[in-house]
């Protein structure tokens, strides 16, 4: 893990010392007059230009820093960082000087002689192009933060109000006033509350799924940042109200400043996929074992080009032919060229693009291609509650109305959980017969009323508070008594016709707003009969503390005695266990100062109205009718999804800034606790957490967990210890606090619909639909895509071991060089390549949501695939090498008559000590056709093995695709038979197949294709020894799968694989 990851968990302290290591004014602890005194500033005056100068110079300005990415040059340098791509590199630079030899050598330069080099660095340009592509976007998450910054400010200085002020000229100390809808500039105390609430919508930055009321109160030292009531953070929003308040906090020292910085600190430590460290350790074993065979190749033919003779016991006269020597390091290029699978990239670029179309259409968007991978071995998803377990809708979800006597209670349970009011029902509601007490929750709840309903795309979205939408939306449900029905109507224009019909019946003319200390809202409304009355809602216990009567089921008004007192708050209660947020309605008809108030400025009660204090006084005597139970529900199929987490074995942890109690009754909804499970070890507050004397045991418990009240942090803190402990760590978030951790974790998962830029663009994917399961259901494709990409990457490797051992054999048996290089090149990238990618589209496997995640370390091959690797590769060096023998030594093979082209057949002693043929004496051979072409070596015989051998070499070439074509129905499963898996079951393999074929026919019957790869066109009979080379792949291997089904047991060769713990890649 990288350097900047290490750090999270000491920035626990980050808010009681700044970066200089001083002592940071903890302002919410502090009353307005001290706060004023620490910064010699009043409220009314503001800083003076002196005292503006002299912190500007302290300060700076109040901006984000710009952080500097790594140069262009840097990430390209960073591409080569990997041992493939460096032997690729080294194959290619010698590759290009042996070409450039030749040529100088030979008087000319063809530029067929280039194309192998050609190729190998066309591939590395385009494995950089890519990476860099990659890398590049990884600071645009920084540059979204300062997006949400706002760019002016009220303040005052001097006395004077200035009021488009750039907000980064803002200094601690600055006055500023803040007004609704302002986007707060700085971390900031709030001094006096020119309104009677304010309200600021800061879950963005804390996790809170409401907007918070602010006070100018002071708070503990020690509390967390959603319990810091008098303070307002930079980058947050006001939704009501206006207040006067002074900076503390600017630049990189606020809030939004410290998640700046964590996201640049896990940008540092971002770590390569699971896959991608297993290629790399494989790069590492591959560069040892081409070293060793190269070795080998040089030892065994070192007699070639380095001769010497014994002069009286002792070496000398000693003899080097540069010729020969080169010969043989070309044979090491093509070693190293034949070892390196270099379409891998390519094909798990295109697999990856792949996965990404699937994932898509299942409504999750990945913004990293590596990610797709990794998704497939997460094995804990750390989710966050509000939008992802629930809907982030507030609903109603029970309503509690009075019976028909004071200590009756009657409730109601209310289905839906989103905005739209067709949404469910209202469980045994007598819809049409609303009755007295009914009809009046409705009327409050309607009318006590700021919010509305809007229906975009297929979505409904709230105006205005969501706990107000969701009594409107209640309201909709309840329906309309008989009689008001008529003149309504359910077009799109009218999705609150019911609440539309209360406001006709009864016109608002006021309104008592919110605030703190009553924590109720009224308002006055007049009757078509031109009488006044009050309607209230609020908290129940303010609300029932102000009633002195109760309404009954028919109306009838009874007084409020301690039974019916009694009889409410125990239901309350009840509804509080659940998590609910309750609401209780009441209302009062005797208004003698507003019996004649019509809303005109002039009446004498209008005064009552403009004075705040005079609310709790008019709010008395209420007749209370009834509450409402609200939350934001879960979604409907989370709880699925969990279950399918645990059959996958994968842990769900919830993070959350709500409050504990409320998260805890959505966990044990949505099955991550059990309905009575002890979870007093399992569910702790962020700070809890972080005091625990060994967090990650805490984190290492079985089953779900709950951290709730959690700061940005703890969150990374927990990812943090997650990672260091190995699992594979799926984050999800959706505000500004949630992206250092969606940066630092294997798997950053944004929400696309409530998420911010910030999220988004700190994340690896993006949900469409904001939805836990779609996250579950990613995690599943993975899972198929890793199988697969592992499916072709054991079929390449394979290959490339196929490939070794033909040039070893030949090496090793001294014949001349059957493959060269571009050759090679020809069959890693086009031949191989159809097959590989059409091997990303073999059908998932049913039980892959079943199984246990693969852990991060568990190896890519095991200790028997490598075995039956092994075999396959001897057996297609034998088959290579094979025909290439036969040719030069047989005129017929199995009753196949090879002599059609009238070549010259020579003993296996003269092929293998072919270079001696000028010494030979009497030696000739006879001239043969291939295709059109007559090839004639009466000048000099011996060219029969050099350029004489362009046959043999083409049989050896089409003996290679063909066994690797065959070979690719194997890799279909890895224990299964073509018997049970046949090889329809994933026809795009069979189009891949013919079309490797094809391009195969193409360079052998293109002339300039032929001459270019060194080859010519084959005779029938050729192609069915080729053919009859090659089929005993499928025979071998069917076999070799068979002796692995046999020797665990069961359907696979699971056994003999975790007999094996060492990685063999």
């Amino acid at each position: 893990m990288g350097t900047g990851g290490r750090d999270y968990g000491k920035q626990e302290s980050a808010g009681a010392k700044s970066s200089s290591g001083e002592e940071v004014f903890a302002a919410w602890a502090k009353d307005v007059r001290e706060c004023e005194e620490q910064y010699q500033v009043k409220r009314e005056y503001g800083l003076s230009a002196g005292q503006l100068e002299e912190q500007r110079k302290i300060y700076g300005w109040n901006e984000l820093e710009k952080h500097e990415g790594p140069s262009i040059f840097r990430l390209i340098l960073d591409q080569f960082n990997d041992t493939l791509v460096r032997i690729l590199l080294v194959a290619a630079v010698v590759s290009f000087v042996l070409a450039w030899y030749d040529g100088e050598e030979g008087g000319q330069m063809e530029i067929k002689a280039f194309v192998e080099p050609l190729v190998i660095f066309l591939i590395l340009i385009v494995n950089a192009i890519v990476g860099v592509w990659q890398e590049n976007n990884a600071e645009k998450a920084l540059e979204a933060l300062k997006e949400i910054q706002s760019e002016q400010a009220t303040a005052i200085r001097d006395g004077k109000k200035i009021s488009d002020l750039a907000a980064k000229e803002l200094v601690p100390g600055d006055i500023v006033e803040l007004r609704v809808g302002d986007k707060v500039p700085a971390d900031m105390r709030i001094l006096v509350l020119i309104s009677s609430t304010v309200r600021v919508e800061q879950g963005s930055l804390t996790g809170e799924s409401e907007a918070v009321s602010k006070t100018t109160k002071a708070v503990p030292k020690d509390v967390d940042i959603q319990g810091k009531k008098c303070m307002v953070f930079a980058g947050t929003t006001m939704v009501n109200g206006n207040c006067i308040c002074l900076v503390t906090q600017t630049g990189m020292t606020t809030e939004i400043g410290k998640v700046h910085s964590q996201i640049h600190e896990a940008s540092k430590s971002e770590d390569d996929t699971p896959l991608k460290k297993k290629l790399n350790e494989f790069g590492e074993v591959l560069t040892a074992i081409i070293g060793v065979i190269c070795a080998l190749v040089w030892l065994i033919n070192v007699k070639y080009f380095f001769t010497w003779e014994y002069v009286d016991g002792w070496p000398g006269n000693f003899k080097f032919s540069l010729e020969k020597c080169t010969y043989y390091f070309e044979i090491a290029v093509a070693l190293a060229v034949a070892a390196i699978p270099e379409g891998l990239p390519a094909v798990i670029i295109t697999c990856l693009a792949l996965g990404t179309r699937k994932m898509a259409q299942k409504n999750a968007f990945v913004r990293k291609l590596p990610s797709v991978e990794t998704l497939g071995c997460t094995t804990v998803i750390c989710s966050d509650k509000t939008g992802t377990l629930t809907t982030n809708q507030m609903a109603v979800s029970k309503l509690v109305a009075m019976g028909s006597r004071a200590s009756d209670i009657r409730t109601f349970t209310v289905e839906g959980t989103t905005y739209n009011p067709s949404d469910g029902k209202i469980k045994d509601w007598p819809m049409g017969r609303m009755d007295a007490n009914l009809q009046m929750i409705a009327k409050i709840a309607g009318l006590c009323n700021d919010a509305g309903i809007e229906q975009s795309g297929s979505h409904y979205v709230a105006n205005g508070i969501p706990t107000e939408a969701a009594l409107k939306v209640m309201v909709e449900k309840m329906g309309l008594p008989d009689g008001l029905n008529s003149g309504t109507s359910s077009g799109y224009g009218d999705l609150l016709s019911c609440c539309q019909t209360w406001s006709k019946l009864e016109k608002r003319i006021a309104t008592l707003e919110f605030d703190r200390d009553r924590k109720s809202m009224g308002v006055i409304v007049s009757s078509s009969l031109g009488r006044n009355s009050l309607l209230v809602k609020g908290a129940v216990e303010y609300v029932l503390e102000r009633s002195s009567y109760v309404q009954l089921l028919d109306g009838t008004i009874v007084e409020l005695d301690q039974t019916s007192r009694d009889a409410i708050l125990q239901s309350l209660q009840k509804m509080s266990l659940s998590a609910l947020r309750c609401l209780g309605f009441a209302y009062k008809d005797n208004l003698p100062e507003f019996a004649t108030y019509n809303g005109d400025e002039d009446h004498p009660a209008h005064e009552l109205l403009l004075n705040p204090s005079t609310y709790s006084s008019i709010e008395s005597k209420l007749i209370f009718v009834g509450l409402a139970g609200l939350r934001d529900p879960p979604r409907e199929e989370v709880r699925q999804a969990i279950q399918d987490c645990r059959a996958a074995g994968i842990r769900v942890m919830v993070i959350t800034g709500d409050n504990k109690n409320t998260a805890e009754a959505i966990c044990r909804e949505i099955g991550v606790f059990g309905p009575h499970e002890d979870i007093s070890l399992k569910s702790l507050t962020g700070r809890k957490f972080m005091e625990l004397h060994d967090p990650k045991s805490h984190l290492q418990q079985v089953g779900g967990l709950l951290f709730s009240r959690a700061e940005p942090k703890h969150k990374q803190e927990i990812v943090r210890l997650l990672k260091e402990d190995g699992e594979v760590v799926a984050m999800t978030g959706d505000g500004v606090n949630d992206a250092p951790a969606l940066k630092l974790a294997d798997i950053g998962i944004a929400m696309g619909i409530a998420g911010t830029e910030v999220a988004k663009e700190a994340s690896d994917m993006v949900l469409a639909d904001d939805n836990f399961s779609t996250i579950v259901a990613a995690v599943g494709e993975g899972r198929s895509i890793y199988n697969n990409m592992k499916a072709f990457i054991r079929y390449m490797i394979s290959s490339n071991i196929g490939e070794v051992a033909s040039i070893f054999l030949t090496a090793a048996l001294g014949i001349p060089e059957g493959l060269i290089p571009v050759q090679l090149l020809w069959v890693n990238l086009v031949t191989d390549g159809p097959p590989a990618t059409a091997l990303g589209f073999n059908p998932p496997d049913k039980d892959v949501m079943r199984k246990p995640p693969r852990r991060s370390d568990d190896s890519l091959i095991s200790a028997w695939i490598l075995f039956r690797y092994l075999l396959i590769g001897l057996y297609v060096g034998l088959a290579t090498v094979g025909i290439f023998i036969i040719w030069y030594t047989h005129d017929s093979f199995f009753g196949i008559s090879l002599s059609g082209d009238g070549h010259s057949l020579v003993t296996y002693s003269q092929l293998a000590n072919w270079g001696q043929c000028h010494s030979w004496e009497g030696f000739s051979v006879t001239p043969f056709r291939a295709g059109s072409q007559e090839f004639n070596f009466d000048s000099n015989p011996c060219d029969y093995f050099r350029t004489g051998k362009i046959k043999a070499r083409t049989l050896s070439l089409s003996v290679l695709v063909a066994i690797e074509l065959f070979n690719s129905l194997n890799a279909l499963s890895e224990d299964g038979s073509l018997l049970t898996m046949p090889p329809w079951a994933n026809p795009w393999l069979l189009l891949a197949m013919s079309v490797s074929f094809g391009l195969h026919f193409l360079i052998l019957y293109v002339p300039f294709l032929a001459q270019v790869f060194g080859i010519v066109p084959l005779s029938l009979n050729e192609w069915l020894l080729v053919f009859a080379a090659a089929f005993p792949v499928i025979l071998i291997d069917e076999i070799l799968k068979f002796i692995g089904r046999c020797s665990s047991g069961v359907g696979t060769s699971s056994a003999f694989k975790k007999s094996s713990k060492r990685k063999l890649e």
